[in-house]
């Protein structure tokens, strides 16, 4: 039998190592990266029970991080953002772009900034909903096309009643022999 399963004992190489020498494993379905690993190990072994580097993990922040936690923390933006849509930006991109074009102009400190963005952002916004929007409304429909709709609906309720078999009414007070539940004696107080 191969070596034991347990992630513990041993590493994964030593496992696939013990399959084939002991015939579990094919050496057609060897794993792509074995004979990589038998070529170049590494050098040290990655055990389980080995202790983690101590490595400081650096921080990094780019400038739009701060501004754009910000705007998430202050004003928590509604919307619905497709990871397909790669054509739209989403507003969080849009405002961190209004924030950069205006810090680059160095005029205003960066709470006047903060807040001419924010008021940048909502007339975009705004524009946005007007253009998608048609400017003309739709004209009223007149009362003879809106009777005609109604009597056009009737027809087509009519007609697929016509068509299917109307259900049998079961005896009030009966429960159904298809369903297990009785509707009265769930809405008894």
């Amino acid at each position: 039998m191969a070596q034991s399963r347990l992630e513990k004992i041993g590493t994964i190489f030593t496992r696939v190592q013990g399959l084939l020498r002991g015939g579990a494993m094919k050496t057609e379905d060897k794993p792509i990266w074995y004979d990589v690993y038998a070529a170049f190990p590494p050098k040290l072994e990655p055990k389980f029970d080995r202790p983690a580097p101590e490595i400081p993990v650096r921080k990094i922040f780019y400038a739009e991080d701060v501004v754009r936690a910000k705007l998430h923390k202050e004003n928590r933006p509604q919307e619905t953002i497709s990871l397909f849509d790669h054509r739209r930006s989403t507003q969080s991109q849009q405002f961190v772009h209004i924030y950069q074009g205006l810090k680059a102009q160095g005029a205003l400190d960066e709470q006047r900034i903060y807040e001419t963005a924010l008021d940048l952002l909502a007339e975009q916004r705004q524009q946005a909903r007007l253009e998608a929007t048609p400017e003309e409304s739709l004209p009223e429909q007149d009362a003879e096309s809106k009777t005609q709709l109604l009597s056009d609906f009737k027809e087509a309720v009519v007609s697929q009643q016509t068509t299917s078999s109307p259900p049998s009414p079961a005896p009030k007070g009966k429960k159904e022999a298809n369903v297990g539940i009785n509707i009265d004696s769930l809405f008894k107080d």
